[in-house]
């Protein structure tokens, strides 16, 4: 099975301890979003784990204890955009999460850590010129230290249009725009492109539809076939592998303008005080009302991939 760490919340950046703290402990329990007393169990043992995958803007600190880890697959997201405070007022400096970036990718390797560029918006200050000529100096800081990159346009989710006021859709000139520049300095550093739920007519030499997190993405990864469950997807166009995610709402502490699993900052900061790093949940504690369910887990690995199948 796949465990996901990164739908709903950054754990690496804020809530390490804690993670690490239940990688030791070899168990943890995580909310049902939308039936609170609801509660799964899930066994964190690399005999049921066939990947951990992570999705962060900070990594760094996860480095100093990575080694606990080291019995586990792993496969990491790493954003890196060009915002400023005004739109991602928590998020570090952009040079050290590229030097993160790089340390993490000689620890996991390069095969198993994206770069994902996204969301893309368009303003005065945010413009079409301003994402290719930064795309192009972080992705020269990022050659030779991962294969592939994820890039999405914004989506105008309720949640963005109310934190974000006055943001707008990405139109499809600008969008041809910034797909085609971003083709080009890929090819030149011999980087893959995925587009996150993008239109298909974007696709082009070096930038592919597929998906970012798919079966294809974290079979080469893993070096290894996978027989995953055929289930309905959270979302028709995209075939990423997104269940059994141990976060949750409402917890990132980034701030970011464009977020979509932030309610509003205040939601945040309360639900952050509920946090203790040795519960089994990542907010809150287990009450008497909770009905705690046991997952059923298995591992999805099926051989190891014949060299064909990835020509």
């Amino acid at each position: 099975m796949i465990l996901n760490t990164g739908s709903r919340t950054d754990i690496p950046a804020y809530y390490s301890e804690w993670f690490y703290n239940r990688i030791e402990e070899g168990y943890v329990l995580v909310r049902n979003p939308y039936y609170p007393v609801q509660v799964t169990k899930y066994r964190l043992d690399p005999e049921v784990i066939d990947v951990m995958v992570f999705c962060t803007k900070n990594p760094l600190p996860m480095l100093e204890r990575i080694s606990l880890l080291s019995v586990f697959d792993t496969f990491w997201f790493v954003t890196i955009t060009p915002y400023e405070q005004d739109i991602e007022p928590y998020v570090p400096p952009k040079e050290q999460v590229l030097d993160s970036f790089r340390r993490l990718s000689e620890l996991v390797r390069r095969n198993r850590i994206s770069w994902r560029y996204d969301p893309i918006f368009i303003t005065d200050k945010y413009s079409v010129s301003f994402h290719i000529e930064q795309f192009g100096q972080m992705a020269k800081a990022l050659s030779g230290y991962t294969n592939q990159c994820v890039v999405s346009f914004i989506d105008l989710y309720e949640k963005t249009r109310r934190n974000f006021n006055g943001v707008r859709s990405v139109t499809a000139d600008e969008q041809e725009q910034l797909i085609q520049a971003c083709s080009e300095i890929a090819k030149n550093l011999n980087m893959q492109i995925h587009l996150c739920c993008e239109n298909a007519g974007l696709v082009r030499e070096h930038v592919d539809a597929d998906g970012c997190m798919s079966k294809a993405v974290l079979e080469r990864a893993l070096d290894c076939k996978l027989d995953v469950p055929k289930k309905k997807t959270a979302r028709s166009e995209c075939s990423c592998l997104l269940g059994a995610d141990i976060g949750a709402y409402h917890t990132c502490g980034h701030g970011c303008l464009y977020c979509y699993a932030n309610y509003d900052r205040e939601t945040v900061r309360q639900n952050m005080r509920k946090h203790n790093p040795a519960s089994p949940l990542l907010i809150g504690e287990i009450s008497e009302n909770d009905v705690i369910k046991t997952a059923e887990q298995k591992s999805w690995k099926n051989g190891q991939i014949n060299i064909f199948d990835l020509i």
